[in-house]
């Protein structure tokens, strides 16, 4: 929808994530239907978006998300008592569509009274036109672990879906090391096709064999770090540091001026290790409601009851998560 996108455009916390597309993409490619929402003024003018997606999972129950499987969603609007109409007609859908819960992922915080959880930050880099400012800036330690990892014969290519199998392979060994279940390779061609013009993929090789790998979008300046992954055998080639500093060098000079480093869990690895980059810690807000009134759900990889699965996954070989992952990944906000 053209006025929607061209709203969510015209606000500085308009995201990737909101644009209208991913309505279509998700119904076609997980069938989770999409709920979007917008406020209206009297004459029929955009005061606010909300995306919504109804996720049916046999393990996490009926979810109302905005959004799903991404980094943040949430409401978006002019005022904030759009903000607020918008937060409450999703807590009624929620009811209407019986769902056993509503979850709003901001990046900003709502005023409203729904539970929130601060488990989730995101790391975000301000760009420069010139990417030897942001070298001059880091750490002389962290310079160095860069400089270690170029001279491991790793080369760098940037492109889109021709990169598509290379990023695929690496990303099915690299989720299957996290335990996790991943969606299949229709999805990730899907989001290529549909947004050709705000996404690129990320290779880092060594003599022709991908170690490192990230899908990134961009949109209103800012460029969104999705999905990324490398290949637990050449761990020791430290591809991560070649791939991050040429997606930061190639981000500068194509006149981006943020980097979303995605979402990370709060004091763990993976915000340290983005944090060298002198990406700066933004808090995410996911905010819940259940219409039954009940706690807000657990669902997170410290829970207990996941370890297991996660111990079991690890250990899966390649052919068996190929094939059970995809109908597993779309059940997992």
């Amino acid at each position: 929808m053209a006025s929607w996108d061209s709203f969510v455009a015209s606000r500085p916390e308009g995201s990737f994530y909101h644009l209208y597309a991913w309505k279509k993409l998700n119904e076609a490619q997980f069938g989770h239907a999409g709920e979007y929402l917008a406020a209206q003024r009297a004459d029929g003018t955009l005061e606010g978006v909300l995306p919504l997606v109804f996720v049916k999972s046999r393990v996490f129950g009926r979810m109302l998300c905005s959004v799903p499987f991404m980094n943040y969603g949430g409401p978006i609007a002019a005022s904030e008592a759009a903000a607020l109409a918008l937060t409450r007609r999703a807590t009624e859908r929620a009811a209407e569509l019986g769902a056993d819960y509503l979850e709003l992922r901001c990046a900003q915080p709502l005023a409203t009274d729904l539970p929130v959880s601060l488990r989730k930050v995101s790391m975000t880099l301000a760009l420069a036109p010139d990417p030897e400012t942001l070298w001059n800036a880091f750490g002389s330690k962290h310079r160095k672990n860069v400089r270690r990892a170029q001279k491991n014969e790793l080369d760098f290519r940037v492109g889109g879906i021709e990169l598509l199998p290379e990023f695929y392979s690496v990303l099915e060994e690299s989720w299957r090391s996290l335990g996790t279940p991943l969606y299949a390779r229709s999805y990730f061609q899907r989001v290529l096709e549909t947004f050709p013009d705000n996404t690129h993929v990320y290779v880092c090789s060594h003599k022709g064999t991908p170690a490192g790998v990230a899908l990134v979008g961009h949109f209103n300046g800012t460029v969104e770090g999705m999905w990324a992954g490398g290949v637990p055998a050449l761990r020791h080639l430290q591809a991560n540091y070649v791939l991050y500093w040429e997606m930061i060098r190639h981000t500068c000079t194509t006149g981006y001026r943020k980097f979303h480093l995605g979402r990370s869990t709060a004091g763990s690895g993976a915000e340290e290790f983005k944090s060298k980059w002198n990406a700066d810690t933004q808090q995410l807000y996911w905010y819940f409601h259940r219409p039954d009134g009940g706690q807000m759900p657990g669902l997170n990889v410290d829970n207990p009851k996941y370890k297991l699965a996660i111990a079991v996954w690890q250990r899966l070989p390649l052919w068996a998560t190929r094939t059970l992952g995809p109908p597993l990944a779309r059940g997992i906000p």
